[in-house]
């Protein structure tokens, strides 16, 4: 995701709209998509600010308020695969693919990985010749 352009570059745009001139012409002038003047103005507008709004998503989703009830489930039973914690949130009334469970516990620093060091189990070795 890009990043907001500058407060000083907002200003000046919504200032040069502010003397009379078009979107478009304050496009072209300060290198910006005539889109970007017309939600700049529109956003102005509306909140009285130029000031950027939040990107990305608010909020932690439908798992936040089940995160405990999660974090509890793995301490009681130590380990737990993804599709078992699937399976105890859908008793809950909680339906969700097993990769939303997964970012969960990323976000809440539980790895459901094999080994501490978070390295894959080393492959069985066949013998030469086999």
């Amino acid at each position: 995701m890009g990043k907001p352009l500058p407060l000083e570059l907002r200003r000046r745009v919504a200032a040069y709209v502010d003397e009379g001139h078009g979107h478009r012409e304050a496009a072209r002038h300060f290198r910006v998509s005539p889109r970007f003047v017309n939600n700049l103005i529109k956003l102005r507008r509306q909140t009285g600010s130029l000031e950027a709004r939040r990107q990305g998503h608010v909020g932690g989703g439908k798992l936040e308020p089940h995160a405990e009830f999660v974090r509890l489930r793995l301490a009681e039973t130590g380990e737990l695969t993804l599709d078992e914690l699937c399976v105890e949130l859908e008793v809950r009334g909680v339906s969700v693919h097993r990769s939303n469970v997964g970012r969960l516990l990323q976000r809440l620093g539980l790895s459901h990985k094999k080994n501490s060091t978070g390295q894959r189990a080393a492959a069985g070795r066949r013998a030469p010749g086999a």
